[in-house]
């Protein structure tokens, strides 16, 4: 009788290979761990939710919702329509109402680039001539102040939104609805790192008075500019649409530059308006990328029995989500500071925890999830090398509900972005959403001292399936 070899396959605690390793016994790693890191209380929740969540045919309840939100992520059709002052588009906006980014947050509370934020922001508008009158203005209640996802709107970093500001309105052709994101800024001081001297304020009144109404004139005049047709293209040209938005924001002017140029035919500084919106801002395609991620997004809300995570944000101080199936509610812990590459003189001791709406951009594929398709941006965010970038990329598919056909990558064999964060996914596999982000100084004024990649802590993660469990499966 003849002894069959012996055949292995490891699991668990590595020490073991040793052993094997050591008596030539071959044996192969099974990269395996328990459910939600063995958490009982976890594990029983993703149980009771896959268990009593079930229609009559014993279909999951969960999964159906999930493709439906994933569909309509699908059919999102975001569409450049107007860009408007604030006041003019998004409900309840009065000249005392600023929006941020984030989670809702108090005064008392902020972190220094969102205090020197607002107190710009407040003088930007005209109510205060210093940041003390500001800074009592909103000490005193005067202010009205909430997030940006509140409104239907998005910004990044600080994601100040006032009265007069101008802001691009981008509406989803497929359902109706319209999201808001400011034009952006530039590079330099400006407002959404928390800078809010006279050349911020001064910047922003340029683009108030000469770049909107021009953008305005040259978008209607065209009948709107399709935005997820750019995001596609430049996803084959090496961004992401979080860091790197060269080739978005140089397509997204070669979309309009005829009807742009029109408009500013006859107009003062025209040549500098066309130079701002053509070269002159490189990141100037991040803001619509937002505006149409929240457009596409906002649909997918309020699906009962969804796990889909709808919106991502911080602001400086938590890090929150919402999921579909659970409203408006928001899972929320201290934000994380990213890792990061630094800019010369700078290190992490300079660095504010994360901040900003434009995680929205994650939700739908783009952004660090896509990260393999945009091997400039993988030292520039300190990924490593494009191996690690795909990898990323690879990973995310795991916590999606599937793959988005029409934002292919080129550099993932032509793989589509992995598109729908589930937080059972999340939770049971312990791999977190990547995101790509810039780092702000901690103190107003400084600006950006670097961009890395951040994840949301894991406990909003747990705390949103533990409440989902609660509403569904009790």
């Amino acid at each position: 009788m003849s002894a069959e070899k012996l055949r292995v396959v490891a699991i668990g605690v590595e020490a073991f290979d040793q052993a094997l390793q050591d008596t030539g016994t071959p044996f192969v790693r099974l990269d395996w761990k328990p459910p939600a890191s063995g958490d009982t209380d976890l594990v029983g929740a993703l149980f009771e939710i896959d268990t009593a969540c079930i229609d009559e045919n014993g279909q999951s309840l969960v999964d159906k919702a999930n493709r439906a939100v994933f569909d309509r992520i699908l059919k999102g059709q975001p569409t450049l329509r107007r860009v408007l002052p604030a006041h003019q588009c998004i409900e309840g906006m009065t000249r005392t109402t600023i929006l941020h980014a984030g989670p809702p947050i108090e005064w008392r509370d902020m972190c220094g680039p969102m205090k020197g934020a607002f107190l710009g922001a407040i003088r930007y508008e005209g109510l205060a001539g210093t940041d003390e009158e500001a800074a009592e203005m909103m000490a005193s209640g005067k202010i009205t102040y909430g997030p940006n996802h509140a409104r239907n709107a998005v910004g990044p970093m600080t994601g100040m939104i006032s009265y007069s500001m101008p802001v691009f309105v981008v509406e989803n052709e497929t359902f109706g609805n319209k999201a808001y994101c400011t034009i952006n800024e530039g590079i330099g001081k400006v407002m959404r790192f928390g800078a809010n001297g006279p050349e911020v304020i001064e910047r922003l009144r340029w683009l108030e008075k000469e770049v909107a109404p021009t953008l305005d004139e040259a978008v209607r005049s065209m009948g709107g500019v399709n935005l997820k047709n750019i995001i596609a293209q430049s996803l084959a040209m090496g961004d992401e649409m979080h860091q790197r938005n060269v080739a978005a924001s140089l397509n997204f002017y070669k979309a309009i530059a005829g009807p742009l140029h029109d408009a500013l035919k006859g107009r003062e500084n025209g040549t500098k308006v066309a130079a701002f919106v053509g070269s002159g801002n490189e990141q100037f395609f991040l803001n619509l990328a937002m505006a149409a991620s929240k457009a596409i997004m906002d649909p997918c809300r309020d699906v009962p029995h969804s796990t889909v995570i709808t919106a991502m944000s911080r602001n400086g101080v938590n890090f929150g989500i919402t999921v579909s199936g659970l409203g408006q509610q928001w899972f929320q812990a201290p934000c994380l500071k990213p890792e990061a590459l630094y800019f010369p003189g700078f290190s992490e001791r300079d660095a504010n925890p994360d901040m900003g709406d434009s995680a929205i951009v994650e939700c739908i594929g783009i952004g660090g999830f896509a990260m393999g398709s945009a091997p400039a941006v993988v030292r520039f965010v300190g990924a490593g090398g494009l191996a690690d970038a795909q990898r990323y990329t690879n990973s995310m598919g795991e916590i999606t509900v599937g793959q988005n056909p029409a934002l292919a990558m080129p550099n993932m064999d032509f793989a589509g972005v992995p598109t729908a964060i589930d937080i059972r996914k999340v939770v049971a596999t312990g791999i977190l959403p990547v995101i790509n982000t810039g780092v702000a100084h901690r103190e107003p004024g400084i600006g950006q001292v670097g961009a890395g990649i951040v994840n949301p802590p894991m406990t909003i993660m747990e705390d949103a399936v533990r409440a989902f469990a609660e509403k569904y499966a009790k």
